[in-house]
């Protein structure tokens, strides 16, 4: 990702944290969403900097569709709302975490979480010797 000067729509954004993000090409931020009191994680949407300020400042996800080309608020259509906890900033500025109380189905496809329908590989279990590589920091 790289940071965009501009974003391509206009924006309400505080310009201290326009000037911190770092964007794709198409001027999108990755938004994970995670239920706040179990760290289940939800969904990914996309965010630019007016999704992002219209998520702080009315406490509800707002997301860009890069399909439709337009805002989306997470539970207008649906009745599954998000309601935002926090929002934070990765050590690279390029990505966000918002944590949600979610209401209902998170997934268009109507289940709770985007990541339970295919599953690529299950939960191991077993010690430093079950032959998974150590991940280095």
């Amino acid at each position: 990702m790289t940071s965009t000067p501009t974003p391509s729509r206009p924006s309400g954004l505080d310009p201290e944290i326009a000037a911190r993000l770092k964007r794709g090409a198409d001027g999108l931020v990755p938004a994970i969403a995670q239920q706040y009191d179990t760290g289940e994680v939800l969904m990914l949407g996309w965010m630019d900097d007016e999704a992002l300020h219209r998520t702080l400042t009315t406490g509800r996800c707002t997301y860009w569709s890069r399909s439709r080309r337009e805002y989306w608020v997470k539970g207008d259509t649906s009745g599954h709302v998000q309601w935002v906890k926090s929002v934070a900033l990765d050590c690279d500025a390029d990505t966000l975490l918002v944590k949600v109380d979610q209401v209902g189905a998170a997934c268009h496809t109507g289940d709770r979480t985007c990541f339970d329908a295919d599953v690529l590989l299950a939960e191991r279990t077993g010690d430093a010797g079950s032959g998974v590589p150590a991940v280095d920091q």
